[in-house]
């Protein structure tokens, strides 16, 4: 058995399917084909069922996939000390996050974090979803909630806060908001209920607030509503900064927090690079958030 057949059998078993697992490799699905029934052969069983969502894997694949990962992270960890990490950071890291966190958080940390490392290269995957690290969709994810399943390890990052808020120019062309009850004669903005993909962004539920008139999955799309004076909703202090007159309102009716986790799989504990990675992301996301908290 090698290493280049095992990396088939890794992709077929995270993408599912002949021809993603070729994408990803950058081979044609014939060739994934093969590599993966001469593999079988090797090792007189079958790996995968095929079925009409892809390719499942079966008892003997299952039991596979764990020598597999752990040579694969046996593997990283090889070129990492070949590669001399005890000094700048180099190589591909890909993170994944929610869009707040994407757009107005990872930016500049990631940015302070090349500085020093130039060799880098930083990708950030955002999107209103939570990613699959068991698939490799990235290489450590940044939550909103920690997750109760699968061979992960979970870091709390920071708190952060949120208040509902508004455009000053939404504000002065419309009544008085003063209490709860005044809201109904305003717009609200917020999530499309049925695309919430994780209850701790559930904020106007939390706040006691039904309607929602302008909805998006996108936090970025919410925050430009209320910036444009579409209207009010619920926005990261942290996003404030970065819409000229925007203000909190009913600050001590309405004052959420919630937590940033960095969720990692927990195989990548035996890698140094990332390890050095996921400290400095960390810590600059706390200086970052704590910074502009204070701007708002």
């Amino acid at each position: 058995m090698n290493w280049d057949d095992l990396k088939v059998f890794l992709a077929v078993a995270r993408f599912e399917s002949l021809s993603s697992a070729g994408r990803e490799l950058k081979v044609d699905p014939a060739t994934v084909g093969r590599r993966i029934a001469r593999l079988e052969e090797e090792l007189g069983a079958p790996l995968f069922a095929k079925s009409p969502q892809g390719y499942a894997m079966t008892d003997a694949g299952q039991r596979l996939l764990i020598h597999a990962e752990h040579a694969e992270q046996a593997m990283a960890g090889a070129v990492e000390e070949l590669a001399g990490q005890a000094g700048d950071l180099s190589g591909q890291i890909r993170i994944g996050a929610p869009d707040g966190c994407a757009n107005y958080l990872l930016p500049q940390v990631c940015s302070q974090i090349m500085e020093d490392n130039p060799d880098l290269e930083i990708q950030i995957v955002a999107l209103p979803r939570v990613l699959n690290l068991s698939k490799r969709e990235a290489d450590m994810v940044i939550g909103v909630s920690p997750p109760t399943a699968g061979r992960l390890t979970v870091q709390k990052i920071t708190d952060y806060k949120l208040h509902l808020a508004g455009a000053r120019s939404y504000l002065i062309q419309h009544p008085k908001i003063e209490t709860l009850e005044d809201l109904r004669g305003h717009r609200v903005i917020g999530y499309i209920p049925d695309l919430i993909f994780d209850k701790e962004l559930d904020y106007l539920a939390e706040a006691g607030i039904e309607k929602v008139n302008l909805a998006s999955n996108s936090v970025s799309v919410q925050f430009n509503w209320v910036r444009s004076g579409g209207g009010v909703g619920i926005v990261h202090d942290f996003a404030i900064p970065f819409g000229r007159g925007i203000r909190k309102i009913l600050t001590d009716q309405i004052s959420l927090t919630r937590s940033f986790y960095l969720i990692r799989h927990a195989d990548d504990r035996r890698l140094e690079r990332q390890n050095r990675f996921a400290a400095l992301l960390s810590e600059g996301l706390r200086a970052e958030v704590a910074r502009l908290e204070a701007m708002a």
